[in-house]
């Protein structure tokens, strides 16, 4: 009973998103598109299916009003080399991944990006240290800092891309720069006395949002590890890593894409099921984004050199990689 209430939900919701294309449209832009290529990044150990796919291709295809094929690449390299070279028109890609598209070939805008409930839409890097021993980033010469993983997207990579801002030039050549091999093991050592302050991550708002910062992050975790909040102080704090956006191809034509960001943002509340299929990680629904969002991806890509990650990575909050 329960799953065919399910049905009937989703059902309902893809009757609802079939509106979108009825509205007037110029004429011809259909025909141009054909079938509507999307592409995804297959969950590890996935294989190449992609969970609800029949429902997906359908709600969009409803929106569009074109039938719509779905390509689901083994990495997000595989994903920029077929947006690349036009084989998809669409893909869902992680901040890193959409910023290397976007440096490679020019030729890809995003449109949503997901947020969270409590209205986060990326996070930062920050520094953070206890009982003020570290007063501002140039400390650094003279602190005993640890820093992440070399693949660690807020501990290592962002701080080595953004630092430079705040006077350091040189992070990855500090003399007292200890290199931890997780997140855990980066914080052990802040809580053990052996660093005086650690790189790390905090989940963020827009720029400009008011009210207390969401919960998450280093801070969160270092509490939860016995340490006084009121011993902890962030003494640098990087610009936001916007959570990875829905990308088009910059050619395709106005009147789709505003379709799709209609889709896409009423999607949560027009059809929630279709939505959990889309973002697992991140429930407060898309919003409209644009390629100024992504700056921090763009610099950090820059700056770092970075590879296609081979997996799905940096999409979701933080994780052991980051």
């Amino acid at each position: 009973m329960a799953g065919i209430r399910a049905h009937r939900g989703a059902a309902a919701g893809l009757a609802a998103l079939a509106l979108l294309a009825c509205r007037p449209a110029w004429a011809g832009w259909r025909e141009e598109i054909g079938t509507f290529r999307i592409g995804m990044v297959a969950e590890p150990g996935a294989g190449n299916a992609v969970p609800g796919l029949a429902l997906l291709t359908d709600a969009y295809s409803a929106a569009l009003g074109v039938p719509v094929k779905v390509f689901v690449a083994r990495d997000y390299a595989t994903l920029i080399q077929a947006q690349i070279d036009r084989r998809v028109d669409y893909a869902v890609y992680s901040a890193t991944a959409y910023a290397l598209a976007s440096v490679r070939c020019g030729c890809v805008e995003p449109l949503v990006a997901p947020t969270d409930a409590d209205g986060a839409v990326g996070v930062r890097s920050v520094l953070v240290t206890r009982d003020a021993k570290v007063t501002k980033p140039a400390d650094m010469a003279t602190r005993r800092i640890a820093l992440g993983a070399p693949d660690s997207v807020t501990a290592t990579l962002m701080p080595l891309a953004d630092l430079a801002a705040a006077g350091v030039t040189d992070v990855a050549g500090q003399p007292l720069l200890r290199h931890a091999a997780s997140a855990s093991a980066a914080e052990a050592m802040l809580a053990d006395g052996t660093v005086d302050a650690v790189f790390g991550w905090q989940r963020a708002r827009e720029a400009g949002a008011q009210g207390t910062p969401p919960r998450g992050g280093t801070l969160t975790r270092l509490e939860a590890a016995g340490i006084p909040a009121s011993a902890l102080q962030v003494v640098w704090s990087s610009g936001v890593l916007r959570y990875g956006p829905h990308a088009v191809l910059s050619s395709l034509d106005k009147e789709a894409k505003r379709r799709l960001v209609d889709f896409l943002t009423g999607l949560k509340a027009r059809a929630p099921q279709v939505y959990g299929l889309l973002e697992r990680d991140h429930m407060g629904g898309f919003v409209a984004v644009k390629a100024s969002d992504y700056e921090t991806a763009a610099a950090l890509v820059r700056a770092a050199a970075l590879e296609p990650p081979p997996a799905v990575t940096d999409r979701a909050r933080p994780r052991s990689n980051r």
